[in-house]
């Protein structure tokens, strides 16, 4: 008898359901610039007028290992807006304005219920940031990945004008730091943070008093996306707005220094206490300090410089964002390579 390509493992059927299912709510992540989105071999977008010299600005990434949460709790409406967020976060720091994003969700077996809230988060996400869903790939690899367990990766396309684009050439001693608040975890550290929660004992339906909520649902709040929120940023400050730093996987001492010139310094205060998630971590691993700091955000996900004059503003402008936004710290003259310095008592930051 000849076998089937959905005996061999692969359901065509089953994906054209999943395509089908998903071609409304993609669609509403669209935008004016797109002239062909979801369904062709290719998406096609413009970029906007009166730009004299635009820059396509491009960013990659994946979620790692918060999958594992997602699948041990069978959550799977949120990990998408994680993806556009670790895409878009990055791109914005340029300056530059998502114009649209691309996914590849990859599994052993499909699932049309899973695939169709995957991709739902992933046009969710993808509203918030202003872009569009401009296409992405959904492939059934029969025999690389467990039961039940998928992956995802992403990325995101934006555009600059080139005299606009932020970074350390603008950034200048005296610079104001501040600092926009993280919604948790974010998506970087899931790998030390599982192990210290498998250590606790009870699961991840374990609810704790510190979180106001489960353990797993602490670990899956979605990442924040910035994307809007420095626009309209940008569009109050203008030349005083100098760097962007997303706050990613090394912390803010290993991702800060990376759009500081050399011959400064980030001298930070951080006084703030770390929200519950980061002292439950960090107490019950135990992980120590400087272990913690180059592992997770610690509750900010995004650091801006701007002007010194300009900081007031910078701050209403985050403020009447709905940011939980505040002042951190100031860039200062230091020979050689730039680093972070904190300028507190160290444990002053876990009270």
């Amino acid at each position: 008898m000849a076998i089937t390509y959905r005996e061999a493992g692969v359901d065509i059927e089953e994906g054209n359901r999943l395509v089908d299912r998903i071609k409304s709510f993609a669609g509403q992540a669209s935008s004016p610039l797109v002239l062909s989105g979801i369904g062709g071999f290719a998406g096609l977008c413009g970029l906007p007028t009166g730009l004299a010299e635009p820059i396509l600005v491009s960013g990659t990434d994946g979620v790692g290992t918060k999958l594992k949460v997602a699948f041990a709790m069978n959550r799977h409406d949120t990990i998408g807006q994680d993806l556009v967020a670790m895409c878009v976060n990055d791109v914005i720091t340029t300056g530059a304005v998502p114009l649209f994003f691309l996914d590849y969700f990859a599994t052993g077996r499909l699932d049309a219920n899973v695939g169709e809230q995957v991709v739902r988060g992933i046009a969710e996400g993808c509203k918030m940031a202003g872009c569009a869903l401009l296409g992405g790939e959904t492939a059934e690899l029969p025999g690389m990945y467990n039961d039940g367990e998928y992956d995802l990766a992403g990325f995101a396309v934006g555009v600059v004008d080139k005299s606009k684009i932020l970074g350390p050439d603008r950034v200048k001693t005296g610079d104001t730091l501040l600092a926009v608040a993280s919604s948790g975890i974010h998506s970087n550290g899931y790998s030390l943070a599982r192990r210290v929660m498998d250590n606790l004992g009870g699961g991840l339906d374990q609810y704790r008093d510190e979180l106001k909520t489960t353990v797993g649902e602490a670990l899956l709040t979605p990442t924040k996306i910035y994307a809007k929120t420095v626009s309209a940023l940008y569009a109050e400050l203008g030349a005083d707005l100098h760097a962007l730093c997303h706050v990613t996987g090394g912390g803010i001492v290993e991702n800060l220094p990376r759009v500081l010139p050399s011959g400064v310094a980030a001298v930070l205060d951080q006084a703030r206490p770390w929200p519950a998630i980061f002292k439950l971590i960090a107490d019950q691993g135990p992980v120590e300090l400087a272990e913690m700091r180059r592992t997770f955000n610690l509750g900010v996900g995004l650091l801006i410089s701007v002007a010194q004059d300009s900081a007031e503003k910078a701050l209403a402008s985050l403020t009447s964002a709905g940011e939980d936004a505040y002042v951190i710290g100031r860039i200062v003259e230091h020979a050689g390579a730039p680093i972070v310095i904190y300028e507190n008592d160290p444990e002053g930051s876990r009270s």
